[in-house]
């Protein structure tokens, strides 16, 4: 009797799997005072939400801004309108992703270096106190 030798692959896609996510790439960049998060994914199953995080270089993560999943193929962008209120001048974001049955996934963290004057932060907190 003949034994066989069975080979099975793995294709290795250039997305990440993450939950019932694809995730294509995930950046943050500076936009004058501001920084933006954007993120891209090729497949979402079973998605609640996306949650945007930050913390700083010795902080802990806290939660910016809940997003809802939009589908397949989608892109996302959200703008950090308070980035130049911390004193810390590198930002580390991730999405944390948040499926129906709560299984919780993070992206890898990807880190901006956000320096912002003490005129434009001192400026920013006045305008702040009348609105």
């Amino acid at each position: 009797m003949k034994k066989r030798l069975f080979i099975f692959l793995t294709i290795i896609s250039i997305s990440s799997l993450l939950g019932g996510v694809f995730l294509d790439f995930i950046n943050a960049k500076n936009e004058g005072e501001n920084v933006r998060v954007e993120w891209k994914t090729s497949d979402e199953k079973n998605v609640k939400e996306f949650l945007v995080e930050r913390k700083t270089y010795q902080g802990e993560f806290t939660t910016l801004e809940t997003v809802k999943p939009q589908g397949p193929n989608s892109y996302y962008s959200f703008l950090d309108q308070n980035a130049y209120k911390v004193t810390d001048v590198i930002f580390i974001y991730r999405i944390k992703i948040v499926d129906f049955d709560n299984t919780v996934s993070f992206t890898k963290e990807v880190s901006v270096s956000h320096n912002i004057s003490g005129v434009k932060r001192t400026w920013g907190s006045i305008k702040a106190m009348f609105r």
